[in-house]
Order: structure tokens, then C-alpha cells, then sequence
């Protein structure tokens, strides 16, 4: 092998490179542009950009397994359906059941208003719903624990049987497993966008110790370790993963921001977003960008230190 030419090395920088706390003496190690550094910072601020979205999937998720969960526990509705002539006595018989039932904090009648709003998305504003046989809507609040569905719902079938009982068990619960469930997506996501960021650091930081190889030998020769020579690498990188996270984070919630409010649209795209003390959690992904770079260089400068003779 041949041995490398040391009359014109500036032994005096090159060992402050090697020094952590000089920040000028690591850019002599590691150069502080090109390509590697223009790839980790690319990398580290479109991985904090899909974070920031993927984090506010996750928040918004849960917060809609929530609303649905606790709008719709306590709430049950009873559907009257009978004939024209028979219909009003058989709601007032429902009314005057719920009267004695244990556990009713309130329950009405759907007004027609309220019954047309419902109908409209289905059948348009200008068919008239009041030609319709539609049947009578009555809705339950329940008051606490005491209150028994099944129990209300045998004796409205003994009772009345046109009343059909439903608590919304049946499709609530698809629904809050499927909002859980995209909750967890947005976690997975984030560990597969942590997990991307981490490889390409190690990448970047196997490319720019490859292309330092002269370098290298020389600070060994000088008796530098490969733990001080991969500090240099670690500092630097660390310090470009931050930035790009943090660069990627701040657009990444002006993307947040703009999005139209759950108010002005209603969607449940409307409601992705964070909310209150919520806007503080994006701040974490740079900093957790940063220590995902510091491990990943770190392991990959020391792996191909040892590996290079």
C-alpha cells in the first residue's frame, strides 16, 4: 500500500478538526457542502415535512375516535313506523313508556325541520319530504348507568311494535375501530419516516468518510482514534439533521395551518390539524430528527472505520 504524502499536511488544523468543540477544525473533516450535506439536509427536512403530517394524522384520528365515542354512547333513538291513522297513538304511547323508564335524562320528538335536514343530503331540497311516509324519530339522552336498552327495547316490542330501538351500537364501533386504527397507521408512519431518515443518514455519512479516506489515514497516523475521527463526522451531521428537521417542521405546520377550520367545512379532512397545547408536539421532531442522526452517524462512521484498514 502505498503511504501517504505528509509534507504538505497542516498537522496543526488537522488536529483541531479532530477536536468536538472547535466547529470550524470539523468542517476541515467533514465538508460543510457538497453533496452529502446538501442530501442530509434534503433528506432530514422532507422526512420532518412527512412527519409533521403523519403526527397530525395520528392526533386528529384520535381525537375523532373520541368525539364519536362520546357523542354517541349516550345517546339512543327510537323509529316509529305505522300507518297514518295509527302512528300518532302509537308515539304517544313510546312517549308515555320513556316517562317510566329509569335512567332517561330526555326525550323528544324530532320536529319536521329537523327531519327534512336529515332527509335533504338524500333525497334534495325540493322534494317534499312531508309527502313521505317518514316515520317518527325520537331521540334519548341517557342520564347514567341505570338506564337498559335491551330491556327497553322488549318491551317496546311487546308493547308497540312498530318502535324499533337502535343505540348505535352496531355502527359505532366499526367506526371508532376504524378511526383507532388509522390513529395507528399515523404511529407506523412515523416509525417508517424515522427509520427512512436514519438510513440515509448513515448513507450520507458512509459517503463523506469514503471520500475522506486520505484524510483518515493520515489523522491516524498522527495517533487519532477511530472514536475522535467519528465525532467529527457526528457533529456535523447532527448539526445538518437538525436543520433540515427543523426547516422541514416549520413548513410542514404552515401546511397545518392553512388548512380550512372543522367549522368552515365539516370534514373530517377539515379537522386534521393540531389543536391548543397540540402545536407544540411538531417542535419534538427536530430534535428527535437530530438524535436520529447523531446515533445513525455514529454507527456508521465507527462500522466503516473499523472496516477500513
Amino acid at each position: 500500500m502505498r503511504r501517504p504524502d505528509l509534507r504538505h499536511v497542516d498537522w496543526r488544523s488537522l488536529w483541531r478538526g479532530l477536536v468536538i468543540r472547535d466547529t470550524a477544525g470539523a468542517g476541515r473533516i467533514v465538508p460543510p457542502t457538497g453533496f452529502t450535506a446538501q442530501l442530509t439536509l434534503l433528506t432530514a427536512g422532507a422526512m420532518a415535512f412527512l412527519a409533521v403530517f403523519a403526527l397530525a394524522l395520528s392526533m386528529a384520528t384520535g381525537r375523532l375516535a373520541d368525539r364519536w365515542s362520546q357523542s354517541l354512547a349516550q345517546t339512543v333513538t327510537i323509529r316509529v313506523s305505522a300507518p297514518a291513522d295509527r302512528i300518532e297513538a302509537q308515539t304517544g304511547a313510546v312517549m308515555a313508556m320513556l316517562k317510566q323508564t329509569p335512567g332517561i335524562a330526555e326525550a323528544r320528538m324530532l320536529p319536521q325541520d329537523e327531519l327534512e335536514s336529515l332527509l335533504t343530503p338524500w333525497f334534495g331540497p325540493d322534494v317534499p319530504i312531508e309527502a313521505l311516509p317518514v316515520p317518527r324519530l325520537i331521540e334519548i339522552r341517557e342520564s347514567g348507568g341505570e338506564f337498559d336498552a335491551e330491556a327497553l327495547r322488549l318491551r317496546l316490542e311487546a308493547e308497540v311494535p312498530g318502535a324499533v330501538l337502535d343505540d348505535h351500537t352496531r355502527w359505532r364501533q366499526p367506526l371508532i375501530a376504524a378511526a383507532n386504527r388509522l390513529r395507528l397507521l399515523g404511529i407506523v408512519s412515523l416509525g417508517l419516516i424515522a427509520a427512512a431518515g436514519a438510513a440515509m443518514m448513515a448513507l450520507a455519512a458512509q459517503s463523506s468518510l469514503a471520500a475522506n479516506g486520505q484524510v483518515i489515514r493520515v489523522l491516524r497516523l498522527i495517533g487519532a482514534r477511530d472514536v475522535t475521527i467519528a465525532q467529527a463526522f457526528v457533529r456535523r451531521f447532527t448539526r445538518r439533521a437538525g436543520a433540515g428537521a427543523l426547516a422541514g417542521t416549520l413548513l410542514g405546520m404552515a401546511g397545518i395551518a392553512i388548512l380550512p377550520g372543522m367549522d368552515q367545512a365539516g370534514g373530517f379532512l377539515t379537522g386534521l390539524g393540531f389543536h391548543g397545547w397540540g402545536w407544540l408536539w411538531p417542535l419534538l421532531i427536530p430534535l428527535i430528527a437530530a438524535a436520529v442522526g447523531f446515533f445513525a452517524t455514529r454507527w456508521a462512521a465507527l462500522r466503516m472505520l473499523r472496516a477500513v484498514p
